[in-house]
């Protein structure tokens, strides 16, 4: 539990301060996370991208029904008003 947030907030800007990578430092970092993840069989090059096709259309669908209730708000707003 957080019980004085603006000493974790100075905190945190204090460590980003110090820690300042640069691009090609964070892409070294990631490519050694990638390729021990690899290495320990938790994820293998062929199944990186195994599942975005789904979330990518969930997502999609996700977005169509809110757009959806939004529009259908705004219509029974309007026959309340008639």
């Amino acid at each position: 539990m957080i019980k004085n947030k603006r000493k974790l907030d100075k905190f945190y800007r204090e460590l980003e301060a110090k820690e300042k990578l640069s691009y090609k430092q964070a892409l070294r970092i990631y490519d050694a996370l990638h390729k021990e993840a690899v290495h320990l069989g938790a994820i293998s090059h062929e199944n990186i991208w195994n599942g975005f096709e789904a979330v990518l259309r969930i997502t999609k669908a996700m977005g169509r029904l809110s757009y959806g209730r939004r529009t259908n708000k705004k219509d029974s707003s309007k026959a309340g008003q008639r």
